[in-house]
């Protein structure tokens, strides 16, 4: 990176340098030259003006006139005037080969103005000379600059680098101070985000096998214990080999269960964006037949219409848990609503009975808290899957009872499809969940 960004910069410094600096040389060369043959021309020319205005007026010609013109010639000027009183010089003539000027008066007086041509080269070569040297210095500058640009751009990536690093080999939070470059900058906090994600969902995972190995394995050890017992108490010998053929079962199947927790434990959660009205579509399919057994009416509402961003199966498994235990401890109309609200979207889960107790208010979400009849682990579940992805899971009101889940959302202008694979629900099935 910083031998591109040093290569880069060198290059785009060399083109400029060369495209200004070679041609400045080449116009102020030909210029000197240009105006050096002009000035010698203009020489004498004036001094030849001058002695005729003299002339005309039988005036005398005098030296003054050649010496003003020496006087004031950039370089070493020698000028001859030859006139009908006699001739005049002035200066010295150059060795060597000259630029010269010759000019004739109405007088018929004559006038040569010579300078060195190697003063003329002498004075380019100065030029061409200062700027080398400021290409030079300019070329060097630029090396410089890009250096320290490349350090300034490659020291934010290969620190980046490293707290991608880190995120790989298991750091959840990386630290890495602000660049001010707001690129480098982005992409960091994006990892920084992931970082968080990918510890909740590690999280919600180690929870979610926790209650699953605990609500599974407790009966298959209660059915092995009952089996051993009906295996050491049993007087027939066909019962005792049915029993320790059904024990063999039991461990097999304890086996294959604890061997899938392992499996589920390595797996990640993949955040997608789930349209809510599959969503709603889902689980009216699962719940409308046992609510209209009970008698009651299961309402969805999208007023939102957009896509959310999380788990399907786990926002599946959450929205399930809350219309089960409005089944199975609420009264009246269920209804499952949703709204945007700023860049976020809200699902209300309500119905229309009592509601909770004031004492469980506070400790309804608490691991084993019941409200009669169940194991308290589906509505603590039900939070840590939520919070996993991103979001959170409150008790809104408690009379009458509202759960909200609060998500984020896919903003309108996105399509989904493209930005983000498209949501699939996946259906929890007809088993019942408990809190």
């Amino acid at each position: 990176m910083r031998r591109r960004a040093t290569t880069m910069t060198v290059s785009a410094v060399t083109v400029a340098v060369l495209l200004l600096g070679l041609p400045g040389i080449v116009l102020g060369s030909f210029f000197l030259w240009r105006d050096a043959v002009d000035g010698v021309h203009r020489s004498a020319v004036t001094i030849m003006n001058a002695v005729d205005r003299r002339t005309t007026a039988a005036q005398p010609v005098q030296r003054d006139v050649v010496d003003n013109a020496v006087s004031s010639s950039s370089y070493a000027a020698y000028v001859f005037l030859r006139t009908e009183e006699g001739a005049i010089e002035a200066g010295r003539m150059p060795a060597g080969e000259t630029i010269s000027h010759t000019a004739t008066g109405v007088s018929g007086a004559r006038v040569t103005v010579a300078i060195s041509r190697s003063d003329v080269v002498a004075r380019i070569g100065y030029l061409a000379g200062l700027g080398t040297v400021a290409i030079l210095v300019s070329f060097g500058v630029g090396v410089v600059v890009a250096r320290w640009q490349s350090r300034r751009l490659s020291a934010p990536l290969i620190y980046l680098a490293a707290a991608a690093e880190q995120i790989g080999a298991g750091q959840a939070r990386p630290r890495m101070k602000k660049s001010g470059i707001e690129e480098i900058d982005l992409v960091y906090e994006e990892l920084v985000r992931t970082a968080d994600r990918m510890a909740g969902r590690i999280a919600a995972e180690r929870q979610f096998a926790a209650d699953a190995s605990h609500q599974l394995r407790t009966p298959l050890t209660a059915l092995s214990m009952r089996l051993e017992e009906i295996e050491y108490l049993s007087d027939r010998e066909d019962v005792r080999e049915e029993a320790a053929s059904c024990l063999e079962q039991v461990e097999r199947l304890a086996g294959v269960v604890a061997e899938l927790l392992s499996t589920s434990q390595s797996a990640a959660v993949g955040t997608e964006a789930v349209p809510l009205r599959k969503l709603f579509d889902q689980q009216r399919d699962e719940w409308e037949r046992s609510f209209q057994t009970a008698g009651r009416d299961l309402v969805f509402e999208d007023e939102a219409g957009l896509a959310v961003l999380v788990s399907p199966s786990s926002l599946a498994q959450i929205i399930a848990t809350l219309i089960e235990n409005s089944l199975k401890y609420g009264a009246g109309t269920t209804r499952v609503s949703a709204r945007k609200v700023g860049k976020g979207v809200v699902l209300d889960v309500a119905d229309e009975g009592e509601g909770i107790r004031d004492d469980l208010t506070e400790a309804i979400f608490s691991k084993g808290v019941s409200t009669g009849g169940s194991t308290g682990i589906g509505l603590p579940l039900a939070r840590s899957l939520a919070e996993a992805a991103g979001g959170r899971l409150e008790l809104a009101s408690a009379r009458p009872p509202v759960f909200r889940v609060v998500l984020s959302a896919v903003p309108r202008s996105l399509d989904p499809d493209k930005i983000l694979p498209a949501g699939s629900i996946i259906s929890m099935g007809s088993r019942r969940r408990r809190r």
